[in-house]
């Protein structure tokens, strides 16, 4: 009898336990195949889901069913989720229900105009270019201006953060606000002793930044040189506004390695050689340095500027026009030497 009674309590304990391994093995047992990141668009179906993940996951059958238990199919939430090695199912099930996204990186450059940020960044969102530029447009609107181009100031070169699932409301809002915390009390006060419009003084800031190559050290010595120019009367004569009003010809599919003389007379109101004063707008998305470079510019008396082939990045300043034209001249020689054109 007693031999029975044993024999049942250890069945009982074998089939417990089985049944224990086989709910922790599905509920929190690793099931994930690989690394990866899940993404859940909007208004996506509990199919979708699975056969998205599908790939991650070492049993499907088994996510699904945890998944049902825990109505994951009435509780979808859009985004970018990162599936990690190591990971259970309802670990993976509990993620999505909260909605725990993995953020995305975007480097914003240098663009030289908003589309072409547009059509990098949407590359890590949900949404398409056209609906970020019809949205961008609205804004642009709703602030008074003609497009989204006009928005081009709001934005610093520099990484961000942002969900896959960002709407280019959010998206802009993130930007609109470091641009109102940046223009704090100190800067408004310089940005009144220059003597320049706020979008003269971003298009100056677009110039020193594609001058310097971003390079700070630089900037605020080329800025004074401009300003120099700008205050004497002088046109800017800036080859990177020359280059710009090329790459608004050809949509910035055609990339200008070299300014040729025949290209000074490009027709734009931004070719700082074909005009005199400041270009209407900035060049190009800048960093928070150059800005700053030319609300504290340097004081000094330079009027020309050429390229140092001797330091790769840098310039030779000058203020007298014979020196200047030596410094061309080596620098037209360099870059013949080197067949760029």
């Amino acid at each position: 009898m007693k031999k029975a009674i044993l024999i049942i309590i250890l069945l009982i304990i074998v089939v417990a336990g089985f049944f224990g391994f086989r709910f922790y093995t599905t509920y929190y047992g690793n099931n994930v195949e690989k690394e990866g990141y899940l993404l859940i668009p909007h208004n996506a179906s509990f199919k979708q889901v699975l056969d998205s993940i599908a790939p991650y996951i070492k049993n499907k059958e088994s996510f699904e069913a945890v998944a049902k238990d825990k109505d994951l199919d009435k509780s979808l939430k859009a985004g970018r989720y990162h599936i990690q090695n190591g990971t259970g199912n309802t670990n993976l099930v509990n993620m999505i229900k909260a909605g725990n996204q993995a953020e995305n990186t975007f480097r914003i450059g240098d663009f030289g105009d908003v589309y072409q940020m547009v059509g990098k960044v949407t590359k890590k969102t949900e949404l398409d270019s056209l609906q970020f530029v019809n949205d961008f447009n609205k804004i642009a609107t709703e602030k008074g201006y003609n497009s989204a181009e006009d928005l081009k100031k709001y934005f610093f070169i520099d990484t961000y953060n942002f969900f896959w699932t960002v709407t280019p409301k959010e998206f802009f809002t993130k930007f609109e606000s470091q641009y109102n915390e940046f223009w704090n009390s100190e800067r408004k006060a310089k940005e009144q002793q220059s003597g320049l419009t706020r979008e003269q003084i971003y298009a100056l800031a677009s110039i020193v930044y594609k001058e310097s190559g971003g390079k700070k050290d630089e900037m605020k010595t080329i800025a004074g040189l401009y300003l120099n120019r700008y205050r004497k009367g002088m046109k800017l004569q800036s080859d990177p506004t020359v280059i710009y009003a090329m790459n608004i010809q050809s949509n910035f599919k055609n990339p200008i390695k070299r300014v040729f003389y025949k290209y000074l007379s490009t027709p734009s109101p931004y070719n700082t050689y074909a005009n005199k004063g400041i270009p209407p707008g900035p060049i190009c998305v800048v960093d928070k340095n150059s800005v700053d470079a030319v609300l504290n510019a340097e004081n000094n008396n330079f009027i020309f500027m050429c390229a140092d082939p001797s330091r790769f990045g840098y310039h030779k300043f000058t203020a007298s026009a014979e020196e200047h034209a030596i410094n061309a001249k080596a620098y037209q020689d360099w870059l013949n030497s080197k067949n760029i054109k």
